[in-house]
């Protein structure tokens, strides 16, 4: 099992007061600083007296300058392609540049970046209906058509958020504590390395964002139903182009008699207008079960190495397990149905 040094790797220390020095050094601007939760890099929100807004990131120090620069290549090529879609616009320094190499107090070098702040309501936090879902489905479809042809020497990267590297955290599992948690976890491992990992080479592959989850879209806090934002472009990957789907919808699963119902609103608008091929919609149910066994194996790994960091690492995690234990309660071919109830035929 080869583990990302990012998620072994202390985030960056500084304070308020580092965030704004920085601020007026490298960017020439008095800004005030905000300290925001994270998972591995340390982020700022910095506010200007005119209203501006800025986040400011200090990247992982085990984050390879050349995928900082691939983040900074998406957003630059979404804002130059893509202007009506409302993501974060990489700021320049005073020197022009959108990426700055520096040296933290401890010694260790990183990368820093500014980008311009988008407020809004996270979709966690909002009032949920079918109409946010088929929206966020129309969104992430125009996000990823912005992408199409994107490319990048570092995009290839790897990354164990990606749904087609799943396997790679097969020697988790062991550490799951719950004996009736762990099994299902490992059935679901052996089918997808039986099953659904030998597809994957042959289905369309882009850049996409990876990581359309409740806290990375936003919403209007009056109008929960109108998306105003997608930020965290932290997990951009080449990866099959259904697991970007697939890993949205992982966080839409819901409750109810039919718990795949809220998941299956957001495929169809997405399906609508960037539609999937057969062999896209046959692995669709196995990649979203991928990635909540993901989420649960990479959060509870995580948590126990970072306990003062748990809150914010675990954000996600029981909602990934009320996921699999819904979906254990179905055939695989009766949650596929339940999953594409709003999609029409596949493309060929």
């Amino acid at each position: 099992m080869l583990i990302d040094p990012t998620l072994t790797t202390q985030p960056p220390q500084l304070t308020v007061a580092d965030a704004e020095s920085l601020a007026q050094r490298i960017y020439g601007q008095d800004l005030k600083a905000h300290e925001l939760t994270g998972e591995r890099d340390r982020n700022f929100r910095m506010d200007a007296v005119d209203g501006s807004q800025y986040l400011l990131k200090v990247s992982n120090p085990a984050e390879s300058p050349e995928i900082v620069n691939l983040q900074t290549c998406v957003l630059d090529h979404l804002r130059r392609t893509a202007p009506t879609l409302n993501v974060p616009h990489p700021v320049k320094t005073v020197d022009g540049v959108y990426e700055t190499p520096i040296e933290l107090a401890d010694g260790r070098a990183t990368t820093l970046r500014m980008l311009t702040f988008l407020p809004g309501m996270p979709i966690s936090s909002s009032v949920r209906s079918t109409t946010q879902r088929q929206e966020l489905g129309r969104c992430l479809a125009r996000l990823d058509l912005a992408l199409q042809g994107f490319s990048h020497p570092a995009a290839q990267h790897d990354l164990l958020w990606n749904v087609a590297s799943a396997h790679r955290l097969n020697g988790m599992i062991e550490k799951i504590s719950d004996p009736e948690r762990r099994a299902l976890v490992q059935e679901f491992m052996t089918h997808y390395e039986a099953t659904t990992l030998p597809k994957l080479a042959s289905l369309r592959a882009q850049v996409i964002h990876n990581d359309f989850n409740l806290g990375n879209v936003l919403v209007d806090p009056v109008q929960n139903d109108e998306v105003v934002a997608v930020i965290d472009f932290g997990d951009v990957v080449y990866g099959p182009l259904v697991g970007e789907i697939a890993t949205a919808a992982a966080y839409q699963l819901g409750n109810g008699d039919d718990p795949m119902r809220s998941a299956a609103e957001m495929i169809g608008a997405y399906h609508e207008l960037l539609p999937l091929g057969n062999a896209e919609l046959e692995v669709i149910f196995d990649l979203i079960v991928a990635r909540l066994v993901v989420t649960v194996l990479i959060t509870e790994w995580r948590a126990e190495r970072y306990p003062e960091n748990r809150s914010y690492i675990m954000r996600n995690n029981d909602l990934a397990w009320t996921g699999l234990t819904h979906i254990a309660s179905f055939s695989r071919n009766e949650g596929s149905q339940k999953l594409l109830q709003f999609c029409s035929s596949g493309v060929q």
